[in-house]
């Protein structure tokens, strides 16, 4: 069997003419490492792109990779180990390149990072590779013209378009699947009439303008420094993981600025409602300890990833969440804030750097399928001019307005007063609430709107007011 194996790929050899087809040893060295380094996560990427032994330039990478293959649908975990072990089983290590090539591979790469970017190298070379022997043939076959034009034009024909075909790939689908699945999502509103379909902001007006944050939405939330942008998203994360009449999401936040611990004194302050501010400075009473003792009992166990990371860039973003998700298929990702991710050339103005980043967030969201909520800053020019912001205020990138589904902007609700009055309506907020505007500046799916909230910064949390106890704006 294994002979007859050899000799069809003999028979199947491309025929690339007198010149080296076009390939990349180093993109293909990165991408057979990354697939040993992590256990088989980018090789799921690799299976997801349909990437084949052949897609390898070099034989021994080929060897490698459809051992990795093979290891992997057996279930066997991938590393250096197993991958010569098989490889010395079925007498391949040598042509390999040996032990030594394997664990030389596996020291080039420091991180899985860009290995999506190795997928994509790797990809283009091979379809140029296909695109030359078949052009070779082509033209071998004109030549020797031993067959009917018609025959000829139509098999030639057929071989570019398989081209053409693996290339693109299946993503584009029958009208059937998107109007079944349109048609579901419409029974559902029916039998749940205006309750939610999508994750729970946990603000009531919100949740109505939105119906709940929306698989595959880009959801940003921007305001100026203080003005509560991680207040409001650890309450988005608060109102997942403890949501009603549904299952507790998935959850992975990215804090680039704060520490794990600290976000997580938060989220227990929020959920205990205790006043994590004066904590800080008096011993907490008898029954303050007790309700946040509570709500450490509650959040133990539950499904919340938190990286706090500082300093990362996009893709690194990226394959963590795919490794998170390939593990359970996450239901919300969070990332405070947008301008602290690095740019993936630091060369470029910054405003092409967070382009880039706010178009990788949404690929993001339709990739998995997820909601992703990306807290951003305002630049200074509303309060300059004294006005409610607009998404135009979004610092250092107009494309971020473009790619998000749904825009929110905190701000206080007398942005036109002096800074003397701003100062009096602070102190005037009871029982540590102050009056905020939640801003819908854009909802792709929705209505827009101006929403009156109260924010509490001891508490951590921002709530909707009821009618007789709203903070109205002087």
């Amino acid at each position: 069997m294994a002979e007859k194996m050899k000799r069809t790929r003999r028979e199947e050899k491309p025929n690339y003419g007198d010149r080296v087809p076009p390939h990349n040893l180093d993109a293909e060295r990165g991408l057979i490492a990354s697939i040993i380094i992590d256990g088989g996560e980018t090789l799921q990427r690799c299976l997801a792109e349909k990437i084949t032994p052949d897609y390898f330039f070099d034989p021994k990478h080929q060897d490698i990779y459809r051992t990795a293959v093979a290891l992997s649908q057996e279930s066997t975990g991938i590393d250096e180990i197993t991958i010569t072990e098989r490889l010395r089983r079925e007498e391949r290590l040598e042509s390999a390149g040996g032990v030594a090539y394997v664990n030389e591979l596996t020291g080039l790469v420091a991180s899985t990072a860009h290995a999506p970017h190795w997928i994509a190298i790797v990809r283009e070379k091979h379809f140029l590779r296909c695109l030359i022997s078949t052009s070779v043939n082509t033209v071998e076959r004109a030549h020797a013209h031993t067959e009917g034009i018609e025959r000829l034009l139509e098999e030639v024909e057929q071989s570019f378009f398989k081209i053409s075909e693996n290339r693109v790939g299946d993503s584009a689908v029958k009208i059937d699947k998107p109007v079944e699945e349109a048609m579901e999502l419409v029974q559902k509103m029916i039998q749940e009439g205006d309750s939610i379909q999508g994750i729970p902001s946990g603000l009531i007006e919100l949740d109505r303008l939105t119906f709940g944050f929306q698989p595959g939405q880009m959801i940003i939330v921007a305001a100026r420094p203080g003005m509560g942008k991680t207040s409001i998203g650890l309450n988005f994360i608060e109102a997942a993981v403890f949501p009603r009449h549904r299952e507790s999401a998935h959850i992975l936040l990215f804090s680039l600025e704060m520490p794990a611990r600290e976000l997580a004194l938060r989220l227990l302050g929020a959920r205990a409602r205790v006043n994590i501010q004066k904590i800080r400075s008096a011993r907490p009473t008898p029954q303050e300890q007790m309700d946040l003792a509570q709500a450490a009992q509650e959040y133990k166990g539950k499904s919340l990833i938190i990286d706090d990371n500082g300093g990362q860039n996009i893709l690194e973003i990226r394959a963590k969440c795919r490794r998170v998700h390939s593990q359970r298929p996450l239901d919300l990702i969070v990332i405070d804030y947008i301008q602290l991710i690095n740019g993936l050339d630091s060369s470029l103005p910054r405003e092409q750097q967070i382009a880039e980043v706010s178009r990788s967030i949404k690929a993001m969201a339709k990739e998995f399928k997820v909601p992703i909520v990306a807290l951003a800053q305002l630049n200074r020019k509303s309060e300059d001019e004294g006005r409610q912001p607009r998404m135009s205020d979004l610092r250092e990138s107009g494309s971020i307005e473009q790619d998000a589904d749904i825009v929110l902007l905190i701000s206080r609700p007398s942005a036109s007063q002096s800074k003397a009055a701003e100062a009096e309506a602070e102190l005037a907020g009871q029982d540590g609430f102050y009056s905020r505007q939640l801003i819908v500046a854009k909802n792709r799916n929705g209505p827009t709107r101006e929403l009156d909230v109260l924010w509490n910064p001891g508490l951590t949390r921002f709530e909707t007011p009821a009618k007789d106890n709203r903070h109205e704006s002087t």
